[in-house]
């Protein structure tokens, strides 16, 4: 990548607590902190084996985006906690971490909760909503669902 950024991934248990702190800490300031929603950022899923986490750092190793990939039942692949920091956003990072993702997919299904704001964003990666509209510690989300393609993307 040009600037100096890097796209990280990784399964968390495999890093160090230096090394996934600052993804963390990224999530909690914008789920959390930026959005007031005092909920458990760390729910448990980090720790699935299946779990990957994949991030843009800096040259000097900030993180500036983050993403969670997951593996739900039937083999279903979970895309969640997107998050990029305030003053990274508008530069694309949280699409290019998007495009690594549904790579990494491999053509799988891939299910994800957008909030209601992004659901136009999420249509341009192939995602469709489906069901009503719902709130999500008082933020309003919907399902999205990109179907298996049968092939790599």
């Amino acid at each position: 990548m040009s600037d100096g950024l890097a796209i990280r991934e990784a399964a968390p248990v495999a890093l160090s607590l230096a090394e996934a702190y600052p993804i963390l800490q990224l999530r909690v300031d914008v789920f959390v902190v930026e959005q007031d929603c005092p909920y458990p950022e760390l729910d448990g899923r980090d720790l699935e084996p299946d779990c990957r986490w994949l991030w843009v750092r800096d040259a000097e190793g900030a993180v500036l985006a983050c993403v969670r990939l997951l593996t739900d039942a039937q083999g279903v692949r979970r895309i969640g906690r997107v998050a990029t920091a305030p003053t990274a956003r508008g530069r694309g990072l949280a699409a290019l971490l998007l495009h690594r993702c549904l790579e990494l997919t491999a053509g799988a299904e891939v299910v994800l909760d957008a909030q209601s704001q992004l659901v136009g964003w999420y249509a341009g990666f192939g995602f469709t909503p489906e069901g009503e509209e719902y709130l999500e510690v008082g933020i309003p989300h919907r399902v999205m669902r990109r179907p298996a393609s049968g092939v790599d993307d």
